[in-house]
């Protein structure tokens, strides 16, 4: 059952009419829970509620798929705002962003533009920019592109999804490089061809992309709220001696704020990944499908509208 509701909530995720209507009536029926706020102003206040708290941020404006060249660009530009607002605020924060949401489906040359513009006010700034991995269609020109502009660009790093069978192959060939990465499960649906599709299997292969990329002497973000993972990392390091200097953990928004603050207290690195703008629809609903058992919660939130 669980499996099923997952499966609905991944493809509701993609459907734009949906996500026109969501934009249309706001951050609403639980959606709060997981974005903070829809302008930059409210992205700032909360990267400065976490960093009182001890953690640093990554802020992403929400946004994929875009449909039109002037869209990309309006995205790029907020992105380039975005920046320009954190170096302002003097708070500690990075910037994550897709590459679709760029206009990567629509001109790839127009896509390496904007990243271009992006990454040279950030560099401006001393922030780092981490490129999301999206769904397995994109994997190669997300990793392409990225090894392009590394040429030009020593603040830009890019994601491995545990999930994925190619993934240790491209963490090894990374890490070598010294290209900073976070380890994450994955929250698309693949098919079985491309990805395992048993959560045991994952978890194993998530340990060893960390041991990968930390094992080459590479900064690695550890992304997961998986408790047993989190303690395996942990013992991990110490006993290998791995200073908590090259690597963090990063969470989502929303999501086991006390184990986030626990580990801040121990002294590690926590970074929040932080989501915020109108275009929020399709990442709550893969936040949904990570945990059916949210669903439970949005329920609530709409009974008591």
């Amino acid at each position: 059952m669980e499996e099923m509701m997952r499966s609905v909530l991944l493809s509701l995720s993609k459907n734009k009419n949906a996500n026109e209507l969501a934009k249309r009536y706001g951050l609403r029926f639980g959606a709060q829970r997981f974005v903070a706020g829809e302008t930059i102003d409210s992205a700032i206040a909360r990267v400065r509620q976490l960093n009182e708290a001890g953690m640093k941020v990554t802020l992403d404006h929400l946004g994929e798929f875009v449909s039109d060249r002037a869209e990309a660009k309006e995205s790029a530009d907020y992105c380039v705002r975005t920046l320009d607002a954190i170096a302002k605020a003097g708070v500690e924060a990075n910037l994550s962003l897709k590459l679709t949401q760029l206009g990567l489906d629509l001109d790839r040359g127009m896509c390496v533009d904007h990243m271009r513009e992006i990454l040279t006010t950030a560099s401006r700034h001393g922030i780092f920019v981490r490129i999301d991995m999206e769904d397995f269609s994109r994997c190669q020109m997300t990793i392409d592109l990225l090894l392009e502009l590394r040429q030009e660009f020593d603040n830009v790093g890019t994601v491995m999804q545990a999930y994925l069978y190619r993934a240790a192959d491209d963490v090894s060939m990374l890490a070598a490089q010294h290209i900073p990465l976070r380890i994450v499960k994955g929250a698309y649906k693949e098919p079985k061809e491309v990805a395992y599709p048993i959560k045991a299997d994952v978890d194993l292969n998530y340990k060893k992309l960390v041991q990968l990329s930390m094992d080459a002497g590479n900064y690695t973000a550890v992304a997961t709220h998986d408790e047993a993972l989190v303690r395996w990392v942990r013992d991990y390091t110490e006993k290998n001696g791995i200073d908590r200097s090259r690597f963090e953990f990063q969470m989502l928004y929303g999501i086991r704020p006390a184990l986030q603050q626990d580990l801040a207290k121990l002294g590690y690195t926590v970074r929040i990944y932080v989501p915020f703008g109108t275009d929020w629809y399709g990442y709550f609903m893969r936040r949904l499908a990570e945990r059916p058992a949210n669903v439970a919660f949005v329920l609530r939130g709409m009974a008591n509208k």
